[in-house]
């Protein structure tokens, strides 16, 4: 799906010498820019109608985790519904769940489909569809926990639904690799393939402690082009930083090529300080022929936007590639 307005751009500011750069407005959405909430992040956006639609990851002031729709006209400014999200029943009846967060959003076909991390005995991927932003059917989910970082593919390969993810455990998960499943109906999933692991910390200690699919990829000539956060372990705890992969086109277990420097990394106050300072955590990226704009969670607290042109990612990828 194509927004019939132009998606946020900013040129890359005068004397930066980086492949990706932020949004001199940032943060684009703040903690409490709904009544209840006590930080919004980590939420998904993508072109809807005469401007742009999102899911977003809106803690409330007991931190119960949750997720609210929204809609924007220029996809910086943005009217975050006040509600969480009622879903009703899509291809099952169970549509309970302890809490819902970290959303992604995907268009494919003939409507938008929602994964998140989803409680059910533990973190799982949960799967809805809409295709108005106010209706939600939610689905199966996916897998049995634990799992996080759900992110389908806008298209099918090989006739089935594909799907990355990343197992993990019941808490802060010192661990991770990012795997990839398919279906037939996104319902039953399986085909279950390793896609990529954790570096090497003598190789690139950013991402040695455990990866995580972040935005929708990205269809290119190269491949699909996927922006991933990864994570190192210091003295200080976890430091999440957003790097990119490409995969084949056909088999997307298959990875051509991978950014061994980051691309952005926590740096800027509003990525430093938090709820859960040091955090750049990816969830959605819009595309407009060679440019891209990229929303990510900063300190899971706000909401930040970078940009970058593609052709300029794929070659910083295939000349500084692990």
């Amino acid at each position: 799906m194509t927004s019939k307005v132009n998606m946020p751009w900013e040129d890359r500011p005068e004397g930066c010498k980086d492949v990706m750069w932020r949004f001199s407005q940032n943060p684009v959405i703040g903690r409490y820019d709904i009544p209840t909430s006590n930080s919004i992040f980590n939420s998904a956006v993508v072109p809807f109608g005469d401007g742009f639609a999102g899911v977003f990851r809106c803690d409330n002031k007991s931190v119960q985790m949750n997720i609210f729709a929204g809609f924007s006209k220029d996809g910086i400014n943005w009217d975050i519904n006040h509600d969480p999200i009622e879903m009703v029943a899509g291809n099952t009846d169970m549509i309970d769940s302890d809490y819902k967060y970290d959303p992604r959003v995907c268009w494919i076909e003939d409507r938008y489909w929602i994964t998140w991390c989803n409680g059910y005995h533990g973190p799982t991927i949960g799967i809805a569809y809409t295709f108005d932003f106010k209706t939600f059917h939610q689905c199966e989910n996916a897998f049995l926990p634990f799992n996080r970082n759900g992110v389908l593919f806008p298209e099918k390969i090989d006739g089935k639904y594909a799907m990355l993810s990343r197992p993990s455990d019941n808490g802060h998960t010192p661990f991770g690799d990012i795997y990839i499943s398919y279906s037939p109906d996104m319902k039953y999933w399986g085909e279950h393939r390793c896609v990529m692991k954790v570096s090497n910390f003598t190789d690139s200690a950013w991402q040695c402690t455990k990866i995580g699919a972040g935005s929708v990829p990205v269809r290119t000539n190269e491949g699909w082009l996927m922006f991933y956060h990864g994570v190192i372990n210091t003295c200080n705890g976890f430091r999440y930083s957003m790097g990119a992969a490409l995969l084949d086109l056909e088999n997307p277990d298959k990875v051509l090529y991978r950014s061994q420097p980051y691309l952005l990394a926590p740096a800027a106050p509003y990525e430093l300080v938090g709820d859960v300072p040091n955090v750049v955590f990816p969830c959605a990226a819009l595309t407009e022929g060679n440019k891209v704009a990229v929303y990510y969670g900063a300190a899971d607290t706000v909401v930040g936007m970078s940009f970058a042109y593609i052709d300029e990612v794929i070659d910083f990828i295939k000349k500084n590639s692990l």
